[in-house]
């Protein structure tokens, strides 16, 4: 390696890793904010919260490595033409892809390391950080209730005024108030002196047991007279026991969450072959709705082949079964018959099957064919809700399958709009490179963000919405390295100023 591209690469590597150290505390302060709600108040030692902090770093990284790349190109080489060194290499024959070689490589190895991060680190991140906010009561049930303050807890709000023992779990004066699960039921406030938590990992139940204490619970009369004395149960007890259900102490709907997350939690092979299961589920549950809701409407026409069952069959059991009638078979075939020609060749406008009916068949068959009719409309409803939600889930998989190939190019992208960039703006320092850093940054995470969120709504394909941002910005990048290669400014004013000059010009002229 010369001196030129040890210079460079070194530069390049003290002010990348000052930028990325700063970006990653600051996201990984934004990530305890968002959960400090999980953390303050619960009891956690430093153990738990450094697991806590531990799982929850690979996740920022996908934003902190693009946006501290970008960041680094501008100042380094804003920092080498500020200081007249790339004219120096200009003139010694140096161009910015030479002096860019190193750079590249280096870029390129990290992209590379950018992936296998994304494909194995963050996924078995993300596995760990769920089970361990899903576990986190079980490993210390004290954290479920804070001291002297109310703890929602499910149905129950819950206060003690103090805790003691090894784990905190010996409680002092409890209150619970139970809340109303509607306008009929009535409200229950329990009052101990002393209590204990009582829990195992293995088990989704956390059991308070209460000692010596009442619990109170509004009566509500029937009479509307007497509910005007707002009459209420006491009721005394020795022991009292209360099973908490574990997955609402965290807030964290364990089941919906695990839905919502596979997605993140595994690498490209698997999520290869989780696609090829739910993209054929999804192909088996369409064709058989298809075919239920053919069969519902009681109606076998002919498309390729003649349906096994004649139409004359299935009126009469529908109608046998559904209103208790009989219908003469002869009538059932001319309405077979009628249906047939109608349907294959075309339908008639003065065609009437009902014809030769009574009024009070017709009535019955038409009140059948509103029901089936009403019937089949909700059975396609649901069953459209139904099929979107699991389109949902496959787009989703799409989008983190794309992601992890997205990051690995981002950092590509940035360093090609970075470095040239920066070569244009000629200014170092944590000025106005930060500027053009950030603002370049919010509107890549922007354009990502919206693409993926409509490509999850199924508006467009997900490799489209996971794609878009870099599609959109590539061309960005070519056209600064364009520019910056050839010695030109970020915006030629001369396009704009020269033919205004012009026209200013020959006005004067004719005055």
């Amino acid at each position: 390696m010369k001196i030129l591209d040890r210079y460079l690469l070194k530069t390049f590597l003290i002010t990348f890793t000052s930028v990325f150290v700063i970006l990653f505390f600051i996201f990984i302060l934004q990530t305890v904010w968002l959960f400090i709600a999980e953390l303050a108040g619960k009891d956690l030692d430093l153990i738990l919260i450094v697991k806590f902090l531990l799982y929850s770093m690979p996740t920022v990284i996908p934003l902190v490595l693009p946006l501290s790349i970008l960041l680094a190109s501008i100042m380094t080489f804003g920092d080498l033409s500020e200081n007249y060194e790339f004219a120096a290499m200009k003139s010694s024959g140096v161009s910015l892809q030479r002096a860019m070689k190193s750079l590249i490589v280096f870029i390129f190895v990290l992209s590379i390391a950018a992936f296998a991060f994304a494909n194995n680190v963050i996924p078995y991140a993300q596995y760990k950080f769920i089970n361990f906010r899903k576990n986190i009561a079980q490993v210390k049930p004290a954290m479920a209730i804070a001291e002297g303050q109310f703890s929602d807890v499910g149905n129950y709000n819950i206060k003690v005024e103090k805790k003691s023992g090894e784990n905190g779990n010996l409680l002092k004066d409890v209150t619970i108030h139970k809340k109303s699960l509607g306008g009929n039921s009535s409200n229950a406030v329990i009052k101990a002196k002393n209590g204990e938590l009582l829990s195992s990992e293995d088990s989704n139940i956390l059991q308070l047991v209460l000692f010596e204490g009442f619990q109170y619970e509004d009566v509500v009369p029937k009479k509307y007279e007497d509910r005007k004395k707002l009459p209420f149960a006491k009721t005394s007890f020795k022991k009292y026991i209360m099973n908490l259900d574990l997955s609402a102490l965290n807030k964290v709907d364990v089941d919906d969450e695990k839905v919502a997350n596979t997605n993140t939690m595994l690498n490209i092979n698997e999520l290869r072959y989780t696609l090829d299961s739910l993209n054929r589920n999804y192909d088996q549950d369409l064709v058989s709705f298809t075919e239920n809701i053919h069969l519902r409407t009681g109606i076998a026409y002919q498309s390729s082949q003649r349906s096994r069952m004649p139409l004359s069959k299935i009126i009469t059991k529908k109608v046998d079964t559904t209103v208790g009638a009989k219908i003469d078979s002869t009538k059932a075939a001319k309405v077979e018959d009628t249906i047939e020609e109608a349907t294959i060749p075309k339908i008639a406008k003065d065609d009437n099957i009902l014809a030769d009916y009574k009024d009070f068949e017709v009535a019955k068959y038409l009140e059948l064919a509103r029901n089936n009719t009403t019937n089949t409309i909700s059975s396609i409803i649901g069953t459209k809700d139904e099929l979107f939600n699991k389109q949902k889930s496959i787009n989703e998989h799409w989008i983190a399958f794309h992601d992890k190939f997205v990051i690995a190019y981002a950092c590509i992208l940035m360093f090609f709009i970075g470095a040239p960039l920066g070569a244009i703006i000629r200014k170092g320092g944590l000025g106005l490179p930060i500027v053009f850093a950030v603002l370049i940054f919010i509107t890549f995470h922007f354009i990502n963000t919206f693409g993926k969120k409509i490509a999850q709504e199924n508006e467009i394909t997900p490799f489209l919405g996971t794609w878009m941002a870099s599609m959109i910005l590539t061309p960005l990048a070519i056209l600064l390295t364009y520019r910056a290669t050839n010695d030109i400014g970020l915006i030629n004013m001369d396009v704009i100023l020269t033919p205004l000059q012009k026209f200013f010009k020959k006005k004067t002229q004719q005055k």
